[in-house]
């Protein structure tokens, strides 16, 4: 069986709040279980991530050599050439991890940080670092500690704190010193050493929130904001904030309105705006919409005044889709982007939705017979650098395990940063396509000495007098404006 099978559906969008229409091209690049035995992988549970080498990167919750138990880490070309490039469970007793659910996050030299759910030296799940060639490395063995106080299943995507060490949540353990284990906040250095900042359903009927299902994100004023599935006042979920001293503010608490009109349950995390404020999505509305409870898009400042943008599910027959379960991300247009798990044929949605709240249907999942397109599409979106968006579902394809698909809305090519902030002297990688014969690299103006290192790869050093703002590379091919603001530390 070949190693990929095309689908190619052209759609028209629909436009839920104005008149106009938008023509969008969706691509099944890989469907997985398409090796004997799914040593491809299957079941992929997270988005992707472009890797420094211009590849992108993600992981597989089963399949490998260890169909049942393991999972895998693959890279694919933006083309759509898959390569596994690790399979869990190499080891006994699955001492280097299982079930791989979170995202990969790239380090500014190659290497690609993530967890898996299980496995491990005490079977609470690991912390790894990964090569782009598949070389593995556990740097930390989650349940250490007696009952689990560093906690235990790992769901998602670690960031990268402006200090430099790497930031995530567990959506377990903490131990019973709490009494609850309901998850924790924790922080690690590159080299492995863990420190847990805070342990969650520490205060009288979980009212700080429990169970953390998403990651991280660091706002301009430095500390972290991140979201919990239940837990809070009303036991709906809530938006919290945690110094990197690990000092929690519960900001907000959902079904604070009538009907729960304000959302329930957010399984996603919080993304960081250009204008500086936090976007979020919650899975259902008690007070939903015509056909159900489908969910809301909003945003929330990072003193806790939350507005719902947009609910879902106000469509007759959920056209515009229900219950998102990722986090947002923006694209180089400002607008963001998203998915949800049920569409207008059961199989689930790509959306685009401005600041203000005009959402726009951008392709409706199980269009093709038998969800040869993909269904229950899970995981954060990417947008590559190429300026198309990529992704995974965990349903449907060619072998109904699962697929990587891309999509094309006409977005030009721009420049992405790692890390998105510095100060002057620091050496930024500025990652993008055909970046050869750059003549130019200036952040907010200012110039910048540079290094083409690749097709891929610029390395830049934080010029004195820079700013926050936009980074701009001049290539044989044009400008490419980097599509989030780089936020300067030098002052």
């Amino acid at each position: 069986m070949m190693l990929t099978r095309l689908f190619r559906a052209i759609l028209i969008g629909t436009l839920l709040s104005s008149s106009m229409v938008v023509a969008q091209t969706l691509t099944t690049l890989h469907s997985f279980c398409s090796e004997s035995g799914c040593l491809d992988g299957t079941l992929p549970l997270a988005g992707l991530v472009q890797g420094t080498d211009g590849n992108l990167f993600g992981t597989t919750a089963y399949g490998g050599t260890k169909r049942s138990t393991g999972g895998t880490v693959f890279k694919m070309t933006p083309g759509g050439a898959l390569t596994t490039i690790y399979s869990f469970c190499a080891q006994a007793a699955c001492l280097d991890g299982s079930y791989p659910s979170a995202g990969m996050l790239p380090d500014v030299n190659g290497d690609l940080y993530s967890t898996a759910f299980l496995g491990g030296a005490y079977q609470g799940g690991t912390l790894f670092k990964v090569t782009p060639s598949g070389a593995l490395t556990t740097l930390y063995n989650f349940c250490a500690q007696t009952n689990c106080l560093d906690g235990a299943g790992l769901e998602a995507t670690l960031i990268r704190g402006t200090d430099g060490f790497l930031y995530g949540t567990t959506s377990g353990g903490g131990g019973v010193a709490n009494a609850h284990d309901k998850g924790t906040i924790f922080v690690i250095t590159p080299s492995g050493t863990l420190t847990t900042l805070y342990r969650f359903c520490a205060q009288p009927n979980c009212v700080d929130g429990s169970t953390p299902t998403a990651g991280l994100v660091q706002a301009i004023n430095g500390d972290l904001y991140g979201t919990t599935y239940y837990g809070g006042a009303h036991n709906y979920g809530t938006v919290f904030k945690i110094t990197l001293g690990g000092a929690l503010t519960t900001l907000y608490n959902f079904c604070s309105r009538s009907g729960c009109s304000d959302g329930e349950f957010p399984q996603g995390g919080l993304t960081l705006g250009n204008d500086g404020f936090l976007y979020g999505t919650t899975t259902s509305t008690t007070a939903g919409g015509i056909d159900g409870d489908g969910g809301t898009v909003f945003v929330i400042t990072p003193g806790g005044t939350l507005t719902t943008l947009y609910r879902f599910c106000t469509q007759p027959g959920c056209k515009d889709g229900s219950s998102p379960t990722a986090s947002l991300i923006q694209g180089s247009d400002g607008n963001l982007y998203g998915m949800t798990l049920v569409g207008a044929y059961g199989g689930g949605t790509i959306f685009k939705i401005t600041p203000g709240g005009a959402l726009t249907t951008l392709y409706n999942f199980c269009t093709l017979s038998e969800c040869a397109d993909g269904d229950t599409p899970v995981g954060s979106l990417v947008q590559d650098t190429n300026g198309m968006f990529y992704g995974v579902t965990t349903d449907g394809g060619a072998n109904s395990s699962g697929t990587v698909f891309s999509l094309s809305t006409g977005l030009k090519p721009f420049v992405g940063l790692l890390p998105g902030s510095g100060r002057e002297g620091e050496t930024i990688e500025i990652l993008g396509t055909h970046l050869t014969g750059a003549t130019s690299v200036t952040f907010s103006g200012t110039p910048a000495a540079f290094e083409v290192i690749s097709d891929s790869l610029i390395t830049a050093t934080v010029p004195t007098g820079a700013f926050s703002g936009k980074v701009q590379v001049v290539t044989p091919g044009g400008t490419l404006v980097s599509s989030m603001r780089f936020l300067d530390q030098s002052f």
